[in-house]
């Protein structure tokens, strides 16, 4: 099974919402041969707390507008990692270390990409994700502001 068009449609949303806050790295898997819950997870970086706030409340603002109101919310209160789910979408915005810590797309690496246009793929510092976990390519400099 893939993702749904809705899901897809949201995904863009919220991406292009993070995208306007300058968020970075931002990506889209479809995670629904994997899991039952939800068919994407968009995942997006933010430099600071104060970024990874902004592009949250940008991200329910859109997501609002397009007609869907987040289920729950986690993490907003630390603003290192913000979970937000929508069902059939789930956004996590990272702060760029923890991104890099947790390497999510590293987790989902059989998980197909989701193609974004290219005003919702967020701007800044490039990341490689791939390889071993003792890979040593990543290029996130974590104290890079904009």
């Amino acid at each position: 099974m893939t993702a749904t068009e809705r899901a897809r449609e949201l995904a863009v949303v919220a991406a292009r919402a993070a995208s306007d806050r300058k968020a970075q790295e931002i990506i889209a898997l479809d995670v629904s041969d994997q899991l039952v819950l939800t068919d994407i997870f968009l995942i997006a970086s933010g430099t600071n707390e104060r970024q990874v706030s902004a592009i949250v409340d940008a991200v329910e603002e859109a997501m609002h507008k397009a007609g869907s109101k987040a289920i729950r919310r986690e993490g907003l209160s630390e603003a290192r990692w913000v979970l937000l789910d929508f069902g059939d979408v789930v956004v996590h915005v990272q702060h760029a270390e923890d991104r890099v810590y947790y390497a999510l797309e590293r987790l989902w690496k059989d998980c197909p990409e989701v193609e974004l246009p290219d005003d919702a793929r967020g701007g800044g510092d490039t990341a490689e994700f791939g390889g071993s976990d003792t890979d040593a390519a990543i290029h996130l400099d974590p104290g890079h502001r904009q």
